[in-house]
C-alpha cells in the first residue's frame, strides 16, 4: 500500500510539471519555465525579438534573431549644467533589425545644442546603414505630470524628421492613475510606450493588478520585461487593441555562468548596467 501511494504521488507531480511545459510551449510568446518543477515562469530571451541593450551588457544569442532593437546612445544629464554625455563609443551598424535610439533624461530643459546633437547624431546612426526607425525617451515623468511632459514630447516631435517615430518608457500606475489630460495629450503625440514591469533589477510585486487597468491607455504600446524576470501574461493583454508586444532588458550572465543562464535564477544576482534605478509601482 506505502508503494502504491508513492507511485500516485509521483505521477500526480510529474503530471503536474507536464502540463505546465506544455502550456509554456503552446502560448504564443509564452517565456520558458527557469526549470522543471518551477511554477514560476521566467523571461527567456529566446522567445522574444525586440531588446534593450545598454553599454556594456554582451551580446547574447538572441539578437541575431531580433527584429527590434533599442540601443542607448546616450544620457541627457542635468548638472553640472545640461548636456548630452555619450555612452556608446561608436556608431553602431546594425543590419538586420529596426532601431530604436535610446536616451536616458534626467531633465527636459533641453539646450538648442542639445537637441543639435541628437539630430547631428541620428543623421550619423543612419548614414552608416542603421535602420533608425525612432528615438526613445527614457524619463521618470511622475504619473500626476504627464500633460507638461506631454508639451516637451510635443516640441521634440516637430524638431524630428517626418519618418522618425518617438517613443517614450512608462510607469506602470500612468493607465490607473494619470491624468486623463495627459494621457489623452501623449495619445497624440507619441507613436508608442514602453511600460516596464520591473523597478531596478527586481520585478514590481503585483504588476498584474497595474495591468488589468490598461483600458485606459490609448496610445500603441509594449509590455517591457526584465531578462530572467518573473512574467505571466494577463488573459486580457493580447486582447488590448494597442497591445504591440514585448522589448525584453537584456542582462548580463552572473558570474560562472553561461550566457544562456542569464535567463534563470535570481534577475538580481545579474549585472545591470542600469544600476539601482528603477520604476515605482
Amino acid at each position: 500500500m506505502t508503494s502504491r501511494a508513492a507511485v500516485r504521488r509521483w505521477s500526480c507531480a510529474a503530471s503536474l510539471v507536464t502540463s505546465a511545459l506544455l502550456l509554456a510551449l503552446l502560448l504564443p510568446g509564452a517565456p520558458a519555465l527557469a526549470a522543471a518543477g518551477d511554477a514560476t515562469a521566467r523571461v527567456d530571451a529566446a522567445h522574444y525579438d525586440a531588446f534593450w541593450l545598454w553599454a556594456g551588457v554582451k551580446p547574447q544569442p538572441a539578437l541575431a534573431r531580433a527584429k527590434t532593437l533599442y540601443l542607448l546612445d546616450g544620457e541627457v544629464q542635468a548638472t553640472p549644467s545640461v548636456r548630452l554625455a555619450a555612452q556608446r563609443a561608436a556608431v553602431p551598424r546594425v543590419r538586420h533589425a529596426d532601431v530604436w535610439m535610446v536616451y536616458r533624461v534626467q531633465t527636459l530643459r533641453w539646450t538648442p545644442i542639445v537637441h543639435a546633437q541628437i539630430l547631428a547624431r541620428l543623421q550619423r546612426w543612419r548614414a552608416a546603414g542603421n535602420r533608425v526607425v525612432g528615438i526613445q525617451i527614457d524619463f521618470d515623468a511622475r504619473t500626476r505630470h504627464l500633460e507638461e511632459y506631454a508639451g516637451f514630447l510635443r516640441d521634440l516631435r516637430g524638431r524630428l524628421p517626418g519618418d522618425c517615430r518617438l517613443g517614450i518608457t512608462g510607469l506602470l500606475d500612468w493607465s490607473a492613475n494619470g491624468d486623463p489630460k495627459g494621457l489623452e495629450a501623449l495619445a497624440g503625440t507619441v507613436d508608442e510606450i514602453v511600460l516596464q514591469i520591473y523597478q531596478g533589477r527586481r520585478v514590481i510585486p503585483g504588476y498584474a493588478a497595474y495591468l488589468a487597468r490598461l483600458e485606459r491607455l490609448s496610445v500603441p504600446f509594449r509590455i517591457g520585461l526584465l531578462q530572467g524576470g518573473e512574467w505571466t501574461p494577463p488573459p486580457a493583454l493580447a486582447r488590448h487593441p494597442q497591445f504591440r508586444g514585448y522589448v525584453v532588458f537584456l542582462l548580463n550572465p552572473r558570474p560562472g555562468r553561461s550566457r544562456s543562464d542569464a535567463t534563470g535564477g535570481d534577475p538580481g544576482d545579474a549585472d545591470d548596467p542600469r544600476g539601482a534605478r528603477g520604476r515605482p509601482p
